[in-house]
């Protein structure tokens, strides 16, 4: 039985259908993409997985995470598999995180949860800053939010959500906010803390190339739908929908555009 599995997925605000009929399968140590424009209905996939779904929102189908019913859960039943089963980093870490708590009490948290104390707590949270590749443990334990820069504050995001050590994490465009150089090391840490824990991820993005540094297939949605599904690789050489060339095309005139600005 897959890690996960989404059957027939379908998110409804009142009438309106926002995803329509998902369906895709994740076994333990597999990376899957949710590629589509703003709106397409891949993050919200993401919230279903959850059970996060915003207010007025509802779920149809089956979402089956580690064994686990989501749709139609209860919020007991939700709780307990939230950050064991799975866990969210979310695009923006400066609104993810509590600016009124520093960093390392935001890491403690979910520890503190699975019953660590004292000098285990400390040496827990200690831990997760290198495996986030962030040194000078006492001085990032002790900063708020606000006094780190983007690319930290992604990084503790990613150490909260591995504290539960979660068999799947959830990433929902954890680059979009970052420059470039440090879009590269944050995927490159995603990749890397992967493959040490064996853990799957949905990785969701706009754009496939970033999509292919983390994953091996990619669903790609467009207006809650998919409309088209395989191995990224593939799909970056030979797209089959007019979409996924459309996407593809766009990204590569954005980083020509780019490279163009940083050349002049």
């Amino acid at each position: 039985m897959s890690l996960l599995s989404v059957s027939d997925l379908t998110i409804r605000a009142d009438e309106k259908i926002l995803v329509d009929r998902l369906s895709f399968d994740l076994d333990e140590g597999e990376r899957i993409g949710l590629i589509g424009e703003s709106g397409s209905g891949k993050s919200l996939t993401t919230l279903a997985i959850m059970g996060l779904l915003p207010p007025g929102l509802t779920a149809e189908g089956s979402i089956v995470l580690d064994g686990t019913e989501i749709v139609g859960a209860r919020e007991r039943t939700l709780n307990r598999i939230r950050g064991r089963a799975a866990a969210p980093v979310f695009q923006e870490p400066r609104t993810a995180l509590d600016p009124l708590m520093r960093v390392g009490a935001q890491i403690a948290e979910p520890l503190r949860r699975r019953g660590a104390r004292g000098s285990a707590l400390k040496r827990a949270v200690g831990d997760l800053l290198a495996q986030v590749a962030l040194a000078d443990e006492n001085r990032i334990s002790r900063a708020f939010p606000h006094e780190l820069s983007g690319g930290q504050r992604q990084r503790i995001a990613i150490a909260i959500a591995l504290a539960a050590e979660p068999k799947v994490l959830l990433a929902d465009e954890p680059t979009t906010a970052l420059d470039v150089s440090v879009q590269a090391e944050v995927l490159a840490l995603i990749d890397e803390i992967a493959t040490a824990r064996e853990m799957s991820v949905v990785f969701v993005s706009h754009d496939l190339a970033v999509v292919s540094q983390v994953a091996s297939r990619a669903l790609v949605m467009r207006r809650g739908e998919v409309v088209e599904r395989g191995e990224v690789g593939a799909m970056l050489a030979f797209p089959q929908h007019d979409y996924t060339a459309g996407l593809i095309a766009s990204a590569k005139r954005f980083e020509d555009a780019l490279e163009r600005r940083m050349g002049s």
